[in-house]
């Protein structure tokens, strides 16, 4: 659904930096140097980063009843 606000293995805060990832990668940035510039050496951390989907906006879309 949303980025977590901390990894899940290590609880290292995570959440505040998806935006700006998500806008550096749509502009051409290669993923791995993005993710070095952030400081995010841990595997987990790159994980979550890497695999999250953002279902946000289509779930937004349905009304609950």
């Amino acid at each position: 659904m949303i980025i977590p606000v901390r990894c899940w293995s290590c609880g290292k805060p995570i959440g505040h930096l998806w935006e700006d990832f998500n806008k550096r990668v749509e502009s051409g940035e290669d993923r791995k140097s993005v993710l070095d510039d952030f400081g995010l050496s841990r595997y987990c951390c790159r994980s979550m980063m890497l695999g999250h989907v953002d279902l946000i906006d289509t779930i937004a879309q349905f009304k609950k009843f």
